[in-house]
């Protein structure tokens, strides 16, 4: 027969929550701005464009020229990798799940679309610096500088 464990009040109630959190976190569906993706998905530009912040809805308002236009419609309807170098491309709902490698001056990022990147512009999602990552005193380094301790 198998021992039965006792468990403290408090041992139980941590349980209790964590499985709470862990059942309210399947449940929880993407909005932006109170508005499904669906409902995203079915508003024109200019519905769309009054959920945006300012900076993004102005851009949309005052319209994308020619080169700007292809760009989304060819994002919107391919299902490859589209290449692009418009880094300003405000991301629309329509361009949930696909796949956009965006340029940041040296190489294509290759980047999926996810709801929650809606409003904001391609480019965020392709870095153009890198990190810094110091190594050891190089050539030419004075004498006392050469003598870096391990660690």
């Amino acid at each position: 027969m198998a021992k039965m464990r006792k468990i403290s009040a408090k041992a139980a109630r941590r349980r209790k929550r964590k499985t709470r959190k862990l059942v309210m976190g399947r449940m929880k569906e993407f909005s932006y701005r109170g508005y499904s993706l669906e409902e995203l998905q079915k508003m024109n530009w200019d519905e769309f464009a009054e959920l945006l912040p300012a900076r993004a809805r102005r851009t949309l308002k005052r319209g994308w020229d020619e080169e700007r236009m292809k760009a989304v419609r060819k994002i919107i309807n391919s299902d490859k990798v589209v290449k692009t170098h418009r880094r300003d491309l405000i991301i629309l709902p329509q361009f949930v799940g696909k796949r956009v490698a965006v340029h940041n001056g040296k190489e294509f990022v290759e980047v999926e679309i996810k709801p929650e990147m809606i409003g904001h512009y391609l480019g965020e999602f392709a870095l153009t610096r890198k990190e810094v990552k110091h190594s050891g005193p190089g050539v030419g380094a004075t004498r006392s500088s050469k003598f870096v301790p391990l660690k």
